[in-house]
């Protein structure tokens, strides 16, 4: 089985590289500074560690979600139109159009590996909050990557919902790696009830899909995360998991 190589850009943007595919998750590109959202905006404080053209090609992008500026910037959002395909709702391919192909929860797309296979992109059920809060934080998606002779991983996407996580579980259980955005995020938008997985909730997540090893992404960066690194390596280490977690530096790589 290969192995998959991932690296972390910031806030929820990773590259990853498995089965001799380079996928990178929700691009976020722009500078710290304040990003309108509605009548609120959303506050940037860690600036990218590289920019678009530093990451070099890429064969899809993995978008949860496109409403939000921390998941989809300007710079991000530019950079769709250099990318073969993206994947992502149903509603941000409405949104965008051109390349980006929405997937509802379940549906997949098989893409296409340099060595004669495939690498299956599964779309699985995620929501950006508490119940009943997808009228207001709209439609989101993770990810699920499989295939013959490859690593299975996880990309929870903007999900808060354990639910969601067990669904995944019921499906394809254990999995190699879990990409986790977490950070418990909060918002007036929903009176501060978490937006994204809690520490808490990113241990029992692991747990649940049986993971190997679990790399949290979108847990700093952005003035409405609640939790962070410290919180994480607490949760891991109080659910006796400390092992399986990788808290990654900006600009870090590693084989999972």
């Amino acid at each position: 089985m290969t192995g998959v190589t991932v690296q972390y850009l910031g806030g929820p943007t990773a590259l990853i590289e498995v089965a001799g595919l380079r996928l990178l998750t929700d691009p976020t590109f722009d500078p710290p500074g304040d990003y309108p959202i509605g009548s609120r905006s959303l506050t940037k404080t860690i600036g990218p560690v590289f920019g678009p053209g530093d990451i070099g090609d890429v064969d899809a992008v993995l978008l949860s979600h496109d409403q939000h500026p921390d998941n989809l910037d300007r710079k991000g959002r530019a950079l769709l139109d250099r990318v073969p395909l993206t994947l992502s709702t149903p509603s941000a391919a409405g949104r965008i159009g051109g390349a980006v192909r929405g997937l509802s929860p379940w549906e997949h797309t098989d893409l296409a590996r340099p060595d004669g296979g495939t690498l299956r992109v599964t779309a699985v059920p995620a929501r950006h909050g508490p119940p009943g809060c997808e009228p207001m934080t709209g439609e989101v998606t993770g990810f699920v990557l499989h295939g013959q002779h490859v690593p299975t991983v996880y990309i929870g996407g903007d999900n808060a919902a354990d639910e969601h996580v067990e669904s995944v579980a019921e499906r394809f259980r254990p999995v190699d790696l879990a990409l986790l955005f977490a950070g418990a995020a909060r918002t007036a938008l929903m009176d501060g009830a978490p937006l994204t997985l809690t520490s808490e909730q990113a241990a029992r997540a692991a747990r649940t899909l049986g993971a190997r090893r679990v790399i949290p992404l979108h847990f700093e960066g952005w003035a409405h995360f609640s939790e962070g690194r410290q919180s994480l390596l607490d949760a891991f280490a109080a659910a006796g998991l400390t092992e399986r977690v990788t808290l990654l530096e900006l600009g870090a790589q590693v084989v999972a």
